[in-house]
């Protein structure tokens, strides 16, 4: 269990609501946010893992933050969370669109469904929320969206293209959002992560270690060589920048989608 630092308060009292909180870079971001005095949100399609994210981000703390089960598939769902967590929490100062899945085929074997539930979860689960939050954000005159992108929005690479065409379309999705409401005093970023020590990252790598019949070292190790750091980066490596972006200290920064890779793309 990660023991939280002693809370710093650069987001004292906002109301965050976060998805794919549960695990990898969604908790992470829960947590770092925690520490820094936000009250949270926290919604994932498990309630066993969204409890113990809590008991992660403030032990000692019982009751500031509340967890819900949330599909972002469902529309109707995603409203009547955003909804509930105002009506019980106040205001939702900063949404996190955590949420995300990755399968990986050759184009040719990609199958329709496959390509629409991956767009499904990674772009069309981030705009049913953003459509539900943000209209209260613009009347209020403040706050932050941050979309969990992908540095794969940003490139191209075999064998993930419903990956890369959905984060992709997340990228543009925040960079027109931003630049419709921009004048509205609420910001809209992204995050683009490269390749970062999560169940999603293990799970792919693990099945191509058992297809190619070879250790997970020398699977990893062509990708490892594109990177500077030569390393795979933790989840807190994330966090940090997403709590910089929920900050009055991001405050003339809207439409970007800043990557964090150890130094696999310059752009």
């Amino acid at each position: 269990m990660t023991t939280p630092s002693p809370r710093k308060g650069r987001l004292d009292g906002l109301h965050v609501f976060i998805t794919g909180a549960s695990r990898g870079i969604g908790r992470a971001i829960a947590i770092a946010m925690a520490e820094e005095g936000a009250r949270l949100t926290l919604a994932a399609t498990n309630q066993a893992l969204l409890d113990e994210a809590v008991v992660e981000c403030l032990p000692g703390a019982e009751g500031a933050h509340r967890t819900r089960v949330l599909n972002v598939t469902d529309r109707a769902a995603c409203f009547a969370a955003i909804s509930e967590a105002e009506a019980e929490a106040g205001s939702i100062d900063v949404l996190v669109n955590g949420a995300g899945i990755y399968s990986s085929f050759s184009f040719f074997d990609y199958t329709e469904d496959e390509f629409r539930r991956i767009m499904e979860v990674n772009l069309y689960g981030s705009l049913h929320l953003m459509q539900a939050a943000l209209p209260q954000m613009i009347d209020r005159g403040w706050g932050r969206v941050i979309n969990v992108a992908s540095a794969a929005g940003k490139w191209a690479s075999p064998n993930q293209a419903a990956y890369n065409v959905s984060k992709h379309a997340l990228i543009g999705l925040t960079r027109c959002v931003a630049q419709e409401i921009g004048e509205s005093g609420v910001t809209v970023n992204a995050i683009c992560p490269g390749m970062v020590e999560t169940d999603m990252l293990t799970s792919d790598y693990r099945r191509l270690e058992a297809v190619r019949d070879a250790p997970l070292e020398t699977v990893i190790a062509p990708v490892l060589a594109r990177v500077a750091m030569k390393r795979v980066l933790r989840p807190p490596e994330i966090a940090t920048l997403s709590v910089f972006l929920a900050s009055t200290e991001s405050s003339g920064m809207t439409g970007q989608s800043l990557v964090v890779d150890g130094g696999m793309l310059f752009v």
